[in-house]
């Protein structure tokens, strides 16, 4: 045997609030398969929500050579998934390849698959493959977009944006919601970088913004106390992790959003609102980091942010959601193929 992998098939999530009931995968059976990183549940789960499906979470953990070997190898010793297989099965991450092929090779052609992410591994993989953009890969069943797929629909914004806001509520108008990332292995936040990001946040505060601050598990507190530091004589609200995370209603409420360039997904979310969008670059970075970045930036969604920064937010761009334009070409594959093999894709 080549590892273990530990899998666990969690209750199916009825399609509600964001969800398109009217597609032709609507309501049908669909299982998520991921290795249980919130990244990689959070594309997931835009897809399935934007498709309107009934989804259960198939979560794997490779152990031993099987998760060296990912995507290669076997799905591990004790992965026996079995009917009644499900209408589509969607799978994110290297480790999660291997138990996606074994659903695919059980399930025949009664169930359709979608991998998001580069699989490092063959196109036959899947039905169909999903990069974002400043990824290379291409081919006949590939398809990219700017910005990774998310949660975040209009109407789980439009939710958001309605439910009472106590807080917010005090805070004057403008508001800039600064979604602070954090080191990784291509980016790193000096010294320098973070007296520029507290300049650029205290020269946007002097222009009358108020600020919405969510540091995530990876900003450095040193990071964290410049920011609140230079905050301190304007109006604004820090979330330091306790309670209940404000990021989607600040998400929803902001009128202008600072995000820092070390997550794509963050900046993927803020674009989906259609609201400004600030960028701002600490050291370090990637070639593909700067193909995204430099992308967002010819299209007009996203300026960067420097001290010098005047704010604007009048300026706007259709919302870059992206979880909808993979649903919508899924539908499109999957009605192609349902008209070719007729009943054998019926009864889920």
């Amino acid at each position: 045997m080549t590892g273990q992998t530990r899998d666990e098939l969690v209750e199916t999530a009825e399609p509600g609030l964001g969800q398109t009931l009217t597609g032709p995968l609507a309501g049908r059976p669909a299982w998520l398969v991921t290795d249980g990183k919130a990244g990689h549940e959070a594309q997931a789960e835009g897809v399935a929500v934007a498709l309107g499906l009934r989804y259960s979470w198939m979560r794997v953990s490779p152990t031993g050579l099987a998760r060296l070997l990912a995507p290669w190898g076997p799905a591990g010793r004790g992965f026996r998934p079995e009917p009644p297989w499900p209408a589509i099965v969607i799978g994110v991450g290297r480790t999660a390849i291997p138990a996606l092929r074994e659903v695919r090779r059980r399930a025949g052609l009664s169930t359709f698959s979608v991998v998001l992410q580069d699989p490092r591994t063959s196109a036959n993989v899947a039905d169909l493959i999903w990069v974002p953009e400043h990824d290379r890969r291409r081919g006949r069943n590939v398809m990219a977009t700017l910005t990774p797929p998310n949660r975040f629909s209009a109407e789980v914004l439009e939710a958001a944006r309605a439910a009472p806001q106590s807080d917010i509520a005090t805070l004057p108008s403008p508001l800039v919601m600064l979604a602070i990332g954090g080191v990784s292995k291509v980016w790193r936040y000096t010294g320098d970088d973070i007296a520029r990001l507290a300049a650029a946040v205290t020269a946007l505060a002097a222009q009358g913004a108020s600020f919405l601050v969510t540091p995530s598990r990876r900003t450095p507190p040193a990071v964290v106390d410049a920011v609140a530091s230079a905050l301190a004589p304007f109006p604004h609200l820090i979330w330091r992790g306790e309670g209940e995370n404000p990021y989607l209603r600040y998400l929803a409420c902001a009128d202008a959003i600072v995000v820092t360039a070390d997550s794509v997904s963050m900046t993927g979310e803020a674009v989906s609102t259609g609201r400004p969008v600030y960028v701002f670059r600490p050291s370090g970075g990637s070639d593909k980091f700067r193909r995204f970045h430099d992308a967002l930036v010819s299209v007009g969604v996203t300026r960067p942010l420097e001290p010098a920064t005047v704010l604007d937010v009048a300026w706007s761009y259709p919302p870059l959601r992206s979880a909808e334009m993979i649903a919508r070409e899924i539908e499109r594959r999957w009605a192609s193929r349902a008209r070719f093999l007729g009943p054998a894709m019926h009864g889920h």
